[in-house]
């Protein structure tokens, strides 16, 4: 796992294992229909002995080159947005007539 030196910041993967499918599938972003890119990625800050881990979305720019926004959650953050997006994706395959 890597770690950000006191004072700088920088992305990294949480596993060892460059080359894989797997690998290959944390480095890919997601494309959305519009276009936008999202990538999820982990940053370390702080000093090596004492690291901070963020999760990172970096959503960029839109096919007509609206700028994109950038986020930076705490693990448990990142827990309750993966939560939320579940429970919206769930609803938002199941029409309203289809729900009690």
């Amino acid at each position: 796992m890597e770690r950000a030196m006191a004072g700088t910041a920088r992305t990294a993967d949480t596993a060892d294992t460059a080359g894989t499918a797997e690998q290959h599938r944390r480095d890919t972003p997601l494309v959305t229909r519009c276009g936008r890119r999202i990538d999820v990625r982990c940053l370390w800050l702080g000093r090596p002995e004492r690291p901070v881990g963020r999760i990172t979305l970096d959503v960029g720019e839109d096919q007509g080159g609206e700028p994109g926004v950038w986020a930076a959650l705490t693990p448990d953050e990142a827990r309750d947005l993966a939560r939320l997006l579940l429970q919206r994706a769930g609803a938002a395959e199941h029409p309203a007539a289809d729900r009690p």
